[in-house]
Formats: structure tokens, sequence, C-alpha cells
């Protein structure tokens, strides 16, 4: 996205109107979201999620959310819908990304506990209407258990079924951070034992033959960073097909200190300093973020990890001064990675 576009969005995303009373942490919150678009630094996940929703409502497609809890985010960090605290008036900046916005451009509610019901409701809505980014998000990662009929019958298996293809996003909090029972585990593996990968064959990955991720039933990731996400979720609108995506969203990310993009990695300039090897698009894989030559020397180790474990690694290895330990994200769990994973291999 050209940068000029993700910085006036981004001013519109985070100015309120201003006899608009928010409530003062709400305010604070935005205030910080105002100078994170300015000085183009520290762009955090709501952020980096609220830009590709504001990018994608800018180039004329429709935005549906839907969940419990999506408005404001389970996790008080989303705000979608900010609520005046004297008059009880309602305001939603994806409403106002540009000038005299239809207000159907970008819908996001709260719905029952009925997740097979809305589950359902919007991968119907996804099938009727391809050109609109629809998602649904547990309000915890394990509540997706209330629709797993819908997951089982309609959306894992549905295009070989009827040959009917869906662009379904589902956001599934994940993460053992307390809470116990039902506020932990997304079940990550049941997605992964569902996918139709053949796991004794890899598939030809040469870029111009790679046809992997058109001949998977879905796919599965853990990304690490706002600006992955931001991509990951504009990519599944600009493709010319599509595919459900399951994103095992993290808790303890949403505010982590390291978890956290400059603008330069959502734009579409080339050669500046956010712009890396891998370029400014969704990565499958990220490399590990030390200095990188083609061919590594003095690593003795090599781990391969997905998901918020990365961050606490990356701490660990800067407490001991590991040098010799490179860490790779892989971010898309299915369909894998095999010519990055080979290619990182090769290097080591």
């Amino acid at each position: 996205v050209k940068p000029e576009i993700l910085k006036n969005v981004g001013k519109a995303l985070t100015t309120l109107p201003e006899n608009f009373k928010a409530h003062r942490a709400v305010k604070r919150i935005f205030e910080e979201r105002a100078k994170m678009i300015e000085t183009g630094e520290g762009i955090d996940w709501a952020v980096g999620e609220a830009l590709a929703f504001a990018t994608l409502l800018v180039e004329g497609n429709h935005v549906r959310l839907s969940g419990q809890d999506v408005e404001r985010g389970t996790f008080s960090h989303r705000h979608a819908v900010l609520h005046d605290q004297e008059t009880g008036r309602q305001y939603c900046p994806l409403d106002h990304v540009m000038i005299n916005q239809n207000e159907e451009m970008f819908t996001v509610s709260n719905s029952s506990l009925s997740e097979f019901a809305v589950l359902g409701f919007e991968m119907g809505y996804s099938m009727e209407n391809p050109n609109s980014l629809i998602l649904w998000e547990a309000q915890f990662g394990d509540f997706a258990n209330g629709a797993q009929v819908m997951f089982d019958q309609f959306l894992s298996s549905g295009e070989a079924k009827w040959l009917r293809q869906t662009g379904l996003v589902v956001l599934l909090p994940h993460g053992y951070d307390g809470q116990g029972p039902e506020h932990s585990s997304a079940r990550l593996e049941r997605f992964l034992q569902m996918s139709d990968d053949n796991p004794y064959v890899i598939p030809e990955m040469d870029p111009t033959l790679r046809k992997q991720i058109q001949e998977s039933n879905w796919q599965v990731v853990n990304v690490t960073t706002p600006a992955n996400y931001f991509h990951v979720l504009r990519r599944q609108i600009h493709r010319e097909f599509r595919k459900p995506l399951i994103v095992m969203s993290p808790k303890n990310l949403l505010r982590h200190k390291d978890c956290k993009s400059n603008l330069s990695e959502f734009d579409d300039v080339q050669g500046h300093p956010g712009f890396d090897k891998q370029g400014t698009r969704f990565k499958r894989l990220i490399k590990d973020q030390s200095d990188h030559s083609d061919l590594e020397k003095g690593i003795k180790r090599l781990v391969l990890c997905s998901g918020k474990i990365y961050y606490e690694l990356d701490e660990e290895r800067k407490k001991i001064d590991a040098k010799d330990i490179a860490i790779c994200r892989v971010e898309q769990l299915c369909p894998f990675p095999y010519d990055l994973i080979q290619r990182e291999l090769k290097r080591y």
C-alpha cells in the first residue's frame, strides 16, 4: 500500500470527533495510536489490523467482522466501536476512513454465544460475497468447539464437495496465558489434522509452478508481527481465488513490547530501512533477525518455532548472549513452506 494512503487512513483511524467524550483510558490509547502513525514506529497488533481493514475499504471492499465481543475486542485491544461516556453515543472510526463513506462498507457486531449459527452465517455470507473480507472471531479459540460441525462438514471440506470456494477468516485467540479451561488452547493440532496436505509428498515448490496453496483445503497461520497479520488479511482479497484462513491470534502479543512493526513494513516502497530481503508482503517464514549472509557461519543451532514462543526464545538468547543460535519463525503452518525451510537449511 502506498505510504501516503497508510498515513491518511491512519490519521482517520486515530482521530475522534471534537465533542466526543471517550473513556479516559480509551482516549489515551487513541493518542498513542496517533503517535504510532505519525512517527511510523511501534505499530501494534490492533493498529495493524485496523490498517488492513481500512486499506481494503479504501479499495472498495466490504469488511465484516462478527463474533463475541468483537467491537471492543475480548482483550480490550481493538476498540472498533467507542462509546461517549456522557451521552452513550457510538462512534466507529472505520466508518470514517473516506469522505461520505457508506456506513454499510464496514460492519462490526457482537454476536450471541452461538458459535455454530454465527460461523455458519458468516460462511454463507463469504460464499455469496467473495469480494468482501469476512471474519469471525471466537472470544477464545476454544469456543470454536461449539462450531465443530461447521469446520468438519463445510469449511474444511466444502471446496472438495461442492467446488465452492470461501475466503472466510477465522480468528482464534490462542495461548496458555492463564484463565484455565476454554480460555487457553484453540486446538491448533485439530486444524492441522484436518488439512489435506499429503504428509509423504513434497509438492512442486518452484514459484512459477507452485499450486500448493490452490490445492490445499485451507490455510493455518500463527503470525508473530502486526505487519505479517496485515499482509495475510489483505492477501485473502488480493488473490484470484479464495481459501479459508485460520488465524491462531495471540493474546499476550497484543501488547508485547517487541511485537511491533514499523509503518515501512506495510508499504510498497523498495529500498528503505524497513524493507528487508523478504520484501513487504506476507512472509510464510520469517528468517532469523540477525545480520544475514548467504551462507551463515558460526551458527551451531537453528531453531524453528511458531508464534509467541519466538519472543521468549529471543529474550533468553539475548540474556545469555548466544550468538551461535538462529531462530526462524514458521508463520504459515499449512500449507507448509517447504521451499523456504529448505532455503534456510541450505544457508546454515
